[in-house]
């Protein structure tokens, strides 16, 4: 019997436990509601805050946006250019709404039938000085806009007549003779206005718009003053330019395309190159081919040939491109070779043909191996001897230079393989 009272004990201790334990779980489970609650509802007024914000920040950046278009339309519409064209034109509405209707009145109070003849008069003085514009705009010649300016004019005067011939009338009305005078000069000077301020009004947008901007002034000047340098120094060039312009089709070819092809039909070269400059230039690098020849100063004439291969580029050793001169160098160490100027043949004459057969057959000359060799020392090794500074050091051909740089090389070759 105590042992069924005990355990009953336990068990309904047990299930007090349990409840107490389900309890504190639904206490906590309703916490954790109430709390995501109160997160999600603190996030949704932090979003709704944010959005506020956001909308107020728009509509300040909108009401900005709008001050600032307003601004800079206002300073494009009240530019100077914009106020004399647009000024000009409401004055001349004006004119014609004061000076048309005193010539239809005018024309009307002598007949009905003359209605037409106001609106016709005043409407040829406005025609002929749109024509104006128009002549303007479409550049027509001198003698068209000078002819409907006199037009316009011829009609502006005689509707400015008719005016003041009724504004005298107006005696009849119980105007004074001044006053009717007074009318009739306004009348007369509105109708006369407003063809005439339309006119001035062209002829101002008409000097504004061909009138540059004072760089590109002095740029047309520079370019002017070039191309008449450019005639008056190279008159043959300039004269086959012409020729090419003119037998080309119209607008086919440009007229730097076609100095391009001039330059080249008169001197045999690209722009800029005479035989007088390839001249120079093979008595110079034979000049600086002499001094690399010689046994002496072996850091200057290192110093020389880096400076070389910076002006002409790195040799290819191959007598391609960099190795096609055939100067011979001016005094130089073949003394019976001719001079680089000499070897043009002259101005406007080829080299002569036909030597590199002699050159490529002809033995090696000691004299001519024990220079490469020099070369090769001043040089720091033969593996920088190359086949321009052969030529240049030798005085010789391309075929005939890459023969005494593979001989040296190979003299250097089986020394070393003992």
């Amino acid at each position: 019997m105590s042992s069924w009272s005990e355990e009953r004990r336990h068990n309904l201790a047990a299930e007090a436990e349990q409840r107490r334990l389900d309890e504190d779980a639904r206490d906590d489970r309703r916490r954790r509601a109430q709390e995501a609650a109160d997160k999600r509802t603190r996030e949704a007024r932090r979003l709704d805050a944010e959005e506020k914000r956001t909308a107020r920040a728009q509509r300040r950046r909108e009401r900005m946006q709008r001050r600032q278009a307003r601004a800079v339309k206002r300073e494009k519409t009240l530019t100077p250019g914009n106020v004399y064209r647009r000024g000009t034109l409401l004055l001349v509405a004006l004119s014609a709404a004061a000076s048309l209707p005193a010539q239809i009145l005018h024309f009307v109070q002598i007949s009905w039938m003359l209605f037409p003849i106001g609106p016709a008069v005043e409407g040829a003085a406005w025609v002929m000085a749109a024509g104006v514009a128009y002549a303007d705009e479409r550049k027509l010649p001198g003698w068209v806009r000078w002819t409907l300016r006199v037009l316009s004019m011829s009609a502006a005067g005689f509707a400015a007549n008719i005016n003041y011939q009724y504004g005298m009338s107006l005696t009849s009305e119980g105007l004074t003779a001044s006053q009717a005078q007074a009318a009739g000069i306004g009348l007369a000077a509105v109708t006369l206005g407003g063809p005439l301020f339309f006119e001035v009004r062209q002829w101002v947008l008409t000097l504004s718009a061909s009138t540059a901007s004072p760089k590109q002034q002095a740029e047309d000047k520079a370019r002017a003053r070039h191309l008449k340098d450019r005639a008056k120094t190279f008159k043959d060039v300039t004269a086959r330019q012409q020729v090419l312009l003119l037998a080309a089709p119209f607008g086919e070819l440009s007229k730097e395309e076609a100095f391009d092809r001039a330059w080249l039909d008169v001197n045999g070269a690209p722009r800029g190159i005479t035989a007088e400059v390839i001249a120079d230039r093979l008595d110079a690098e034979a000049d600086v081919a002499a001094v690399l020849a010689s046994g002496e100063h072996a850091e200057e004439k290192l110093a020389v040939e880096l400076l070389l291969a910076d002006i002409f580029g790195p040799d290819r050793g191959d007598g391609g491109p960099s190795g096609t001169s055939g100067g011979k160098p001016k005094g130089g160490p073949r003394g019976g070779a001719p001079k680089g100027r000499t070897a043009l043949g002259g101005k406007g004459k080829r080299p002569v043909r036909g030597t590199s057969a002699t050159e490529a057959e002809r033995p090696l000359d000691d004299a001519d191996v024990e220079k490469v060799r020099k070369l090769a020392a001043a040089l720091g090794g033969t593996e920088r001897l190359s086949a321009r500074n052969v030529r240049e050091a030798v005085g010789c051909r391309t075929d005939y230079a890459v023969r005494l740089r593979d001989t040296v090389r190979a003299e250097t070759q089986g020394e070393e393989t003992p």
